[in-house]
């Protein structure tokens, strides 16, 4: 197919911006020639197209091809996307789902060898990602590079296993991702020494200044429930050759909303200029990870967007090997269809399954450990509470909004974790999801144990979803992929996501993302404090914890 458009191209490398002629013959650009135009600022802007540099496709609750119809329509034309949420699950199969259905439409996902499956040795996950497999992964040409290395602690001790897998890496010249939250100085120096290029888990300005100047790539995250923009976004005055924008992990409703375009729009409202904002939109992932996406030279693949400004970003149109797959906010991606893949094993529970017996049954109170959640944070607090005793076991504080949180281990029968966990503000009921990052457990948070039981049963019947119970009424989202998504139109399931999140929120949740908080509170590579399948886990200290 042939076709040319005449707009104003930005040439960010060489920070211009003039009208030109574009032609694109059979998906790639032939020709750019700049023309005479009275009236410029009537034309739209041409760039190259958006790039998310890190994100899970799963916590979209969305397979890849759904996720591409809805993505589009913001101007992104391409993922690196870390598919370790379905291999926790289903091992190399899940990495082969997600290859498989990404090639269905007219996108360019460019997926990772999951580095740590499962994330940790403190819980149970469906499936084991060893080195040799994770070698095997690497040296298929569809996959550009080792995805983020979370267990920073077995990179520093030098764990066997670890690395090799980063010497795969190397042997493969692919990139490697990091993630390691909190590191700094001489640790990170460590960290970084190994091999490992980028992190999208810094919290503050100051650690994200210390890894850049040891060389890492950051990446500017803004996702449904981690928000580290207002933060970091400052820093890319300075560094913008090593700044990237992520979103990391987005809920469909939230993705419907706008996805890398509105953190071109803050950045340039936040004073950032445009051509660095551009960089780490569109031409530092491609580069970073070699990328084969069109960056607007003779040549190139015609990935590219028609923007209506600079200012707010609104797209206009968006092109993918010359084909046009979004226009004026719809999408021009077909649903395809998909098979469904899984792993699950649970059997249906009783309330006393969520029981928690007190140390002292006769007691008024007893001191326990709780996590605090933050949100806007996957990084919790651990505190201590003193919560009431009734009939010999612990019972939610709801006046004080501290509330019970268990894990169940969806793999196989094996007795029920619980815990407690304040700032989820129920009043009533119970929520539940089998998106538990990392396992993807069922993780379930409730005022009562018949709530939190009906919740983690809505679960297990539908084989994996989020769910939603008050006094009168329940709600359930199923994700029968893996227990993570949904092969549904997109459009339709953000729709059911936006309501069973505002029946969250009715009962008294005051987090902008009650799901995806809940999703988080058993990772345990995140500190200070979480609940696995297993227990209690001190993320400090790395170690499961006694109440």
């Amino acid at each position: 197919m042939l076709f040319t458009l005449i707009a104003q191209l930005v040439k960010i490398e060489l920070q211009e911006i003039y009208p030109v002629e574009l032609t694109v013959e059979d998906g790639l650009i032939r020709s750019i020639k700049k023309v005479p135009v009275k009236e410029a600022s009537n034309l739209p802007f041409l760039v190259p197209g958006f790039v998310d540099a890190h994100v899970h496709i799963e916590s979209s609750m969305l397979i890849p091809s759904e996720f591409a119809r809805l993505a589009v329509v913001h101007g992104t034309v391409g993922t690196v996307s870390d598919p370790h949420e379905i291999a926790n699950v289903c091992g190399l199969a899940g990495v082969e789902f997600m290859l498989e259905n990404g090639r269905t439409v007219p996108f360019k996902f460019n997926f990772g060898a999951p580095s740590c499956v499962p994330a940790t040795t403190f819980e149970t996950a469906g499936a084991v990602l060893n080195a040799d497999e994770v070698d095997l992964l690497l040296s298929r040409k569809e996959i550009k590079y080792l995805s983020e290395m979370m267990n920073f602690p077995g990179v520093l001790n030098q764990d066997p296993e670890v690395m090799q897998k980063l010497r795969s890496a190397k042997k493969h010249q692919k990139p490697i991702d990091g993630h390691a939250p909190g590191l700094r100085g001489e640790l990170a120096e460590q960290y970084i020494a190994a091999g490992i290029s980028t992190d999208h888990e810094c919290f503050t300005e100051e650690e994200a200044l210390n890894k850049l100047r040891l060389g890492m790539k950051i990446l500017i995250r803004e996702g449904s429930a981690a928000k580290n923009f207002d933060a970091l976004i400052s820093l890319m005055n300075d560094y913008p050759d090593q700044m990237m924008f992520c979103s990391d992990d987005k809920h469909p409703d939230s993705l419907v909303s706008g996805h890398i375009n509105q953190l071109c729009a803050r950045a340039v409202a936040a004073g950032v200029d445009v051509f660095k904002v551009l960089k780490a939109a569109s031409v530092n992932p491609v580069l970073h990870y070699k990328l084969e996406i069109g960056q607007l030279n003779l040549g190139d693949a015609a990935d590219f967007i028609l923007l209506k400004d600079l200012k707010d970003f609104e797209v206009i149109q968006t092109y993918i090997n010359g084909e046009l797959v979004a226009e004026n906010g719809e999408s021009r991606i077909k649903m395809q269809p998909s098979q469904t893949i899984n792993n699950f094993s649970c059997l249906k529970k009783a309330p006393e399954d969520f029981a928690f017996a007190a140390a002292i049954p006769s007691a008024a109170k007893q001191k326990v450990t709780v996590i605090e959640a933050l949100d806007g944070q996957l990084i919790t607090n651990k505190i201590e509470t003193a919560l009431p005793v009734k009939n010999g076991f612990l019972v939610s504080d709801l006046a004080n909004d501290v509330l019970k949180i268990c894990v169940v281990n969806r793999y196989r029968e094996a007795p029920v974790a619980k815990a407690f966990i304040k700032n989820f503000g129920l009043k009533e009921g119970a929520i539940a999801s089998s998106v538990a990052h990392d396992s993807h457990n069922i993780v379930v948070v409730g005022a009562d144990d018949e709530s939190i039981c009906k919740a983690v049963n809505l679960l297990i019947k539908a084989q994996g979803g989020i769910s939603c119970i008050s006094n009168e009424n329940e709600q359930v989202l199923p994700l029968p992929v893996a227990g993570l998504m949904s092969a549904d139109d997109g459009y339709k399931v953000a729709a059911a996501y936006t309501q069973i999140d505002g029946m969250a929120k009715s009962l008294g949740s005051a987090l902008s993302a009650p799901f995806m908080t809940l999703s988080f509170m058993a990772l345990l590579v995140i500190p200070h404090l979480k609940l696995s399948d297993l227990g209690l886990f001190d993320g400090d200290g790395f170690k499961l914890i006694n109440q």
